[in-house]
């Protein structure tokens, strides 16, 4: 093994997973960290649902998952988080970063969350989601990790002791070298972490050069687009052509979405307005029992006969903050999470075998109910969304997942997905 990715949720996972496959890595994903070890792989990434938990939670599932790939002889490890830097005000990039580098012995790393290809740029030290700062994007309204600060060395700064950064943009346009004399200056003036702008692919292509011989990357998915070209340089690996190829499955298909993104919302919109099958979940209904997720399943089978359909809790910011103050915010998201994990798993049990799912709590929560440890990446949906495969425990049937971030793709992303997956619509 070459890359050892530490993801902080699913969606993550299956987005860095992306990046590398396209850069011809042979990759696999794994839910958790497995007990029997890990698969052999150029790269391999372990999802975890720790972006949200406790700190002192998420840190010990980073420093465990550290432990297996160290045991599988990983050269290099890269901590993944989402490319809006989702994080409250005590955690978890910061906590989960000391930690790591205090694993490793590492006295530096940097942090970079974008990925310009989907609209997130570094540019000073401030995060722009579009034309956007963060602060002024979606994500100030998010649910569990609003984001109300576009400064990500002063967000950063908040959940760490160690000193942070900043490795300019105008650096990184004079390429690696320049990039490499930046960070030792930066280590001798104390500087344990840098925040890294970029503004570009050629930026990230730089990134990553100059970082490949560090212990720990920190970042988006978007560096590792730059860290297979890097290998193949120093020799560790030939790229594979056929590292994104995926069976042709048959049988039902269906989209299950759980985020409240702008992105998401407008999906939904969108294949409402086609006049798709749609069947919405209610939390205030689940809760006071008119509704249910066998109700749900009921239909939602009997709708398949038809074509795919798309079974969704997504809502309004309004909404959302609605339900919430009527039953709190976990018991709400718990609702949802737990329900639509189990019409997803009903829908598999009925035959589904492409499955779309939305959001990254909604996509942990179905992984694990249907029992997937392990997921073969393909070829990208979208930047930062690839159609994954596995094989479905305690049987030999095989189903395709597209595990989407909330806030990627385009309006059509649903009926994209499912044609790309041979889906008739």
């Amino acid at each position: 093994m070459i890359l050892g990715v530490i993801a902080d949720d699913f969606t993550g996972a299956t987005d860095v997973a992306s990046m590398l496959v396209r850069a011809g890595m042979h990759t696999v994903l794994v839910i958790g960290v497995p007990a029997a070890g890990l698969p052999q792989a150029d790269a391999v990434v372990i999802a975890l649902k720790s972006r949200t938990v406790e700190p002192a939670e998420a840190v010990a599932h980073s420093l465990a998952a550290l432990s297996a790939l160290q045991a599988a002889g990983a050269r290099q490890i890269y901590f993944k988080y989402c490319s809006t830097f989702d994080s409250t005000a005590h955690g978890n990039i910061g906590p989960v970063t000391d930690a790591l580098m205090a694993a490793l012995g590492s006295d530096f790393t940097i942090a970079c969350p974008a990925f310009p290809e989907n609209g997130r740029t570094v540019f000073r030290g401030h995060l722009f989601v579009g034309d956007a700062l963060l602060s002024d994007s979606g994500m100030r309204h998010h649910p569990l990790t609003p984001m109300n600060d576009a400064n990500l060395v002063r967000v950063l700064q908040a959940q760490t002791s160690q000193a942070v950064g900043l490795l300019r943009h105008d650096v990184l346009d004079r390429g690696p070298s320049a990039a490499l004399e930046s960070m030792s200056h930066l280590r001798a003036e104390g500087v344990k972490i840098a925040v890294a702008d970029a503004l570009s692919n050629d930026h990230l292509l730089t990134l990553a050069e100059a970082c490949a011989g560090l212990p720990l990357i920190t970042a988006g998915s978007g560096v590792a687009l730059g860290l297979p070209p890097a290998y193949s340089r120093r020799g560790w690996f030939t790229p594979h052509a056929n590292a994104a190829e995926l069976q042709v499955l048959q049988g039902p298909a269906a989209v299950v979405s759980g985020s409240c993104s702008e992105a998401t919302q407008a999906q939904v919109a969108h294949w409402l307005a086609a006049g798709r099958t749609a069947l919405r979940v209610d939390p205030r209904a689940l809760h006071e029992g008119r509704q249910s997720p066998a109700t749900v399943l009921e239909q939602a089978t009997s709708a398949l006969a038809h074509g795919p359909v798309l079974i969704y809790a997504t809502a309004t910011n309004q909404s959302v903050q609605e339900v919430q103050q009527a039953l709190g915010v976990h018991l709400a998201g718990h609702l949802v999470e737990r329900a639509l994990a189990s019409i997803a798993k009903g829908l598999v049990q009925a035959g589904v075998r492409r499955l779309v799912v939305a959001g990254g709590e909604t996509s942990g929560a179905v992984a694990q109910a249907l029992g997937v440890q392990q997921l073969r990446i393909g070829a990208p949906i979208c930047p930062g969304v690839p159609w994954t495969q596995s094989v479905l425990p305690g049987s030999r049937d095989t189903a395709q997942l597209a595990l989407k971030s909330g806030n990627f793709g385009g309006l059509d992303f649903f009926a994209q997905a499912l044609r790309q997956a041979g889906v008739d619509l």
